[in-house]
């Protein structure tokens, strides 16, 4: 097999390097998702987002959303960023973003007189910004550049024996070239922390991962939730999985055999290389955004069940457990894993492929959810905030 190349070409931003070149329109709040979305389609190739955060007084989560929402701005894919708040005290956002060295513009609502001034007043900006995106070429980065996102969703019995631990190998090639995989979701490593907790670089980065698990469950206890003893989703049921213990065992094959370096808030950029843990949901999409905040440009994504999830701003790659959802969601998953099970591959050879499928995905050539318009956002709440 010919060696991985260790230059890939990308758009170098201040901010990092970008796998795309996107200009987003991005709401504070969920009263500024029309005006977004209507300031975007009328320049385009800008992306709006939309969210359900209506910034209550005292809001707990305030600061987590806020994190969220900069970091999504920030996400080196994006070449420019325009928000959109209903006050000036919204300008916060647009602040944040632009300590992060990402051009931004900021309108609000109340200094045009509602969506329809300030759509008139925004559009051309945002025409202007997409104009100087696309000025803009690839030029050569190194792989160890490539911040990958590691998720899985609808996992089915052989999640954890061909798509996770293929998807494992790849993450561990690209952290052997000096990159960075993050995997999340709490909820899928209960009864498999002390399998990854083992492989810390540091006793104290291992003593954090089993302190963000037991902080989860004590959260959950409070509500008279005891996860350990309760089954899966009702699809990862009907998939064949029977635990929690069962799938987080699955689950976690996707951070291969390499250290864990650091244990990361949600949204949290990464400070250094390697492979990383970001406490994330279970919820597929509020998981995505807040590794994408994060700053991953790329996200691999395996599912047993055929999950259809996408990123507005970050390819996805799907990766398929078994040949038969593959086969009939033959529009939705990039790669099938089901080989293995078959016999016609090892667990190592689709990691390979995994792998090369990644470096083209960084170089341009795009997922089947970006040709398709999957496009997901939400916006992460924490138990203390919603309760």
């Amino acid at each position: 097999m010919v060696a991985a190349p260790t230059l890939v070409p990308g758009y170098r931003r201040p901010n990092g390097w970008g796998v795309r070149n996107h200009t987003l329109i991005l709401p504070t709040h969920t009263g500024a998702n029309l005006a977004a979305k209507l300031i975007a389609a009328a320049a385009p190739p800008a992306i709006a987002v939309a969210h359900e955060w209506d910034g209550e007084p005292n809001d707990p989560d305030a600061p987590r959303v806020e994190r969220t929402l900069a970091g999504f701005g920030a996400n080196p894919n994006v070449a420019a960023v325009l928000v959109v708040g209903l006050f000036d005290s919204d300008r916060r956002v647009a602040e944040l973003i632009a300590a992060r060295s990402q051009r931004v513009e900021f309108f609000a609502l109340a200094d045009y007189g509602g969506v329809e001034a300030t759509v008139r007043a925004a559009a051309p900006i945002s025409a202007l910004l997409a104009a100087a995106a696309a000025t803009q070429s690839r030029v050569p980065v190194p792989v160890s550049e490539i911040i990958l996102g590691l998720e899985c969703g609808g996992s089915d019995s052989w999640s954890g024996v061909s798509a996770n631990p293929a998807l494992g190998v790849a993450s561990d090639l690209l952290v052997e070239a000096g990159g960075t995989s993050i995997l999340g979701e709490t909820t899928e490593l209960i009864g498999a922390e002390h399998l990854l907790a083992a492989r810390a670089a540091e006793p104290a980065i291992g003593e954090r991962l089993i302190g963000v698990v037991h902080a989860f469950e004590t959260e959950l206890a409070a509500l008279g939730v005891d996860i350990r003893g309760a089954n899966p989703a009702p699809g990862n049921i009907e998939g064949g999985l029977t635990t929690i213990e069962e799938k987080s065992l699955g689950a976690i094959k996707k951070a291969g055999t390499a250290p864990l370096v650091d244990v990361l808030e949600f949204a949290q950029r990464p400070s250094r290389p390697g492979l990383q843990y970001m406490d994330t949901p279970g919820h597929d999409i509020e998981q995505m955004v807040g590794m994408v905040a994060g700053g991953c440009q790329l996200v691999a994504f395996t599912t047993g069940r055929g999950t259809p999830t996408g990123s507005p701003i970050a390819p996805c790659l799907k990766i398929g457990s078994n040949s038969a959802m593959a086969s009939h969601q033959a529009g939705d998953i990039d790669i099938d894993a089901g080989s293995i099970l078959d016999g016609t591959e090892t667990v190592t050879d689709v990691g390979r492929r995994i792998f090369e499928r990644l470096l083209e995905v960084a170089s341009g050539r795009p997922t089947l959810s970006e040709l398709r318009g999957q496009r997901d956002f939400a916006i992460s709440r924490t138990l203390h905030g919603v309760g």
